[in-house]
């Protein structure tokens, strides 16, 4: 399948695709100091956060997809140096709305779960806006 969404997202900082199929993305971020939050290597739960939200819009894939709603759960830690592996799936199809579960897995074991709402309207949000 080809990206049809989000093609300006930088790698180093939300991650790479790996798998694209229909309803489904993985993404892979390799975390780097420029993450940290602390000295002992804490990454930023953000950086967490951001490949999880890429791999959604990429399960998604539309041009105009976006995030509308996230409730998330940080289950353990990473830290720089450390390789995430972001799953999503869409879940469910209501009108211009899909549900997407997310999870970000780091050393194999699960870190971060999520369930996204993503809206795909008509339009690009901005348009018109500038």
């Amino acid at each position: 399948m080809m990206i049809k969404t989000h093609e300006k997202i930088d790698s180093e900082l939300c991650g790479t695709p790996l798998e694209l199929g229909e309803g489904t993305a993985s993404v892979e971020l390799l975390l780097t100091k420029r993450m940290t939050a602390d000295a002992s290597g804490l990454i930023h739960g953000g950086f967490i956060f951001s490949p999880a939200d890429y791999a959604a819009m990429l399960a998604v894939n539309r041009p105009t997809v976006v995030l509308a709603a996230a409730e998330v759960s940080f289950v353990k830690p990473a830290m720089s140096g450390e390789r995430l592996l972001a799953e999503a799936e869409v879940t469910a199809v209501q009108g211009k709305k899909r549900s997407v579960t997310v999870k970000v897995s780091c050393r194999k074991e699960v870190i971060f779960r999520g369930m996204f709402t993503c809206a795909v309207p008509e339009n690009h949000v901005l348009e018109g806006k500038r």
